[in-house]
């Protein structure tokens, strides 16, 4: 059995590598880099993601968001990790753990994207893997959970590769390019990847 010690985790972002990936926690430096990759795969993205604003592009809102991520993990209620090749160094995504719920539940869900050059070449399983590891291993996680829109094919081919089950439908789930979009539910737990569930203490 997994015992649960969330208080484990560091106050700093950990660091991850799996394959040809490494996950780190965005930095200040990141957001001309960041900010190219995500106007390049704007028409890609826009598919798939919450609606978002160009005001959201400027580097003052970039350094709001990374204050909010090091709040988030401070708080033990989040993290977010930018994902690199880690030959090259170059930014190709991030992943989240979003609502990290404790106690009875030990749960979150993840999310992740992939900037539209670097898609269908391993690098978003790699890294959700590293996630996952991190999830049930120093978060002491016993379910992170999941969803896409049933139209993307190549995201749930990834959460399948990553065996995740597929547990149900859920309608207008989120609000995406104009208008409410079902999704896809999946999860995957403990007992999944290590054999056993976690076991909250007190």
């Amino acid at each position: 059995m997994i015992g649960f010690d969330f208080g484990k985790q560091g106050v700093r972002a950990p660091v991850l590598e799996n394959g040809p990936v490494k996950l780190r926690a965005a930095e200040p430096g990141d957001y001309p880099a960041w900010v190219m990759l995500r106007r390049d795969s704007r028409k890609h993205l826009t598919r798939w993601e919450p609606d978002w604003r160009e005001e959201e592009m400027t580097a003052d809102a970039f350094r709001t968001r990374l204050r909010l991520y090091e709040r988030q993990h401070r708080a033990r209620a989040g993290l977010a990790l930018y994902v690199f090749e880690k030959n090259s160094g170059a930014l190709i995504g991030g992943v989240t753990l979003t609502d990290v719920r404790l106690f009875a539940s030990l749960s979150a869900t993840i999310g992740y994207w992939i900037g539209e050059r670097y898609l269908r070449q391993g690098y978003g399983l790699a890294a959700v893997e590293a996630v996952l590891g991190h999830a049930f291993g120093e978060m002491a996680l016993n379910r992170v959970e999941a969803a896409c829109q049933p139209g993307n094919a190549a995201s749930k081919a990834l959460l399948l590769k990553a065996r995740f089950a597929e547990e149900g439908f859920a309608r207008d789930y989120l609000y995406i390019n104009g208008g409410w979009r079902d999704h896809l539910l999946f999860a995957r737990t403990a007992r999944d990847y290590c054999g056993a569930p976690t076991q909250p203490k007190g």
